[in-house]
């Protein structure tokens, strides 16, 4: 699967389903408990945000999830890390399957995270950064007591400015900068890439947190990208001015994030590395996933609390993770 586009410059397809499950149902499809099941993959990181949320928020019993497998081919993402290979709840083996359901001539990207409609089998949205919101401000009627508020009114316009300019510049900056065509594509997006993670350093200096003084959306979503810096971005996408470790300020507020409840322990270190080594063919033709790095260094203590702030504000922490929905042993840090 390739995504280096003519010209040279990588353009990401934006064009997704945009239906909305929402509190007053107005797409035709109401928040409700049980109804609706989450589909993600680890490796992938706009699904990660998913997780992280849905975690963070306790929606655990009010909306299920899916795991895929961390590799796909060019026409799907599969279940195969479930017996058979088929999906206990949706009974399909391709998550595509859901998407003609709905669409019997989609000719779109098929991606995580996507949230399916179990009674008809029918996929409803994979606009990754509209779920997460919506689970911020649709769902609450069934946030756990405690839950934090990642996108508090009051600070909505601050989130969407900082969200904008790490969505274009760093979670989308890395496979601009993987997937250049040419070498001025790769010049100009390495630039681009190592400016705005020096703007965030500056900003995090004497803050903890991105904007106010606890955890919200823009963390979330700044946070995926970092987590698979060292692992992939600074070999594999050739992102290589200096390692998220070699960058003081970046480095401990990523381990801040790592080390908080529904970040960490969210993180498949081992299927990132499977997904990006292996699927990316035209990067990496031999699909040999590299060993290392050594990723213990997580754990190690990061000093952000002197900054102040509190990760969950006046809520709590997320309990401990469910049963079937941990991240195998041996796959995150430590």
């Amino acid at each position: 699967m390739s995504y280096v586009a003519s010209g040279g410059d990588f353009n990401r397809d934006t064009n997704y389903i945009t239906t909305r499950i929402t509190a007053d149902g107005r797409d035709g499809y109401p928040v409700e408990a049980g109804r609706y099941r989450l589909v993600v993959a680890r490796a992938c990181p706009w699904a990660n945000r998913t997780i992280i949320v849905r975690r963070l928020l306790g929606l655990e019993d009010s909306l299920s999830i899916g795991f895929c497998g961390p590799t796909h081919d060019e026409d799907s993402w599969t279940f195969d890390l479930d017996p058979g290979g088929v999906d206990p709840v949706l009974k399909i083996p391709r998550l595509k399957d859901a998407f003609l359901k709905r669409f019997p001539d989609y000719e779109k990207g098929i991606t995580v995270p996507s949230i399916v409609d179990v009674p008809t089998g029918e996929v409803v949205t994979n606009d990754f950064a509209q779920i997460t919101l919506d689970f911020s401000t649709e769902w609450t009627k069934f946030h756990r007591e405690g839950a934090p508020q990642l996108y508090p009114e009051h600070l909505r316009d601050e989130i969407d400015e900082v969200a904008k300019r790490v969505y274009t510049e760093v979670n989308n900056g890395v496979y601009r900068c993987g997937f250049a065509g040419s070498q001025d594509a790769y010049d100009k997006a390495y630039d681009r890439l190592f400016t705005a993670l020096d703007w965030l350093s500056e900003r995090l200096e004497n803050q903890r947190y991105l904007v106010g003084d606890t955890i919200t959306e823009a963390d979330v979503r700044l946070f995926t990208t970092l987590a698979r810096f060292d692992p992939v971005y600074h070999g594999h996408f050739k992102c290589n001015r200096n390692k998220l470790s070699e960058l003081p300020v970046l480095w401990a507020y990523a381990r801040d994030l790592f080390q908080t409840p529904g970040f960490g322990d969210t993180t498949d270190f081992v299927q990132i590395k499977q997904h990006y080594y292996i699927v990316h063919k035209d990067i990496n033709p031999t699909q040999v996933v590299p060993k290392g790095p050594d990723l213990s260094n997580w754990l190690t203590p990061h000093g952000r609390e002197a900054l102040g702030g509190s990760p969950f504000g006046d809520g709590t922490p997320p309990g401990p993770t469910r049963d079937g929905e941990r991240v195998p042993a041996g796959h995150s840090a430590g």
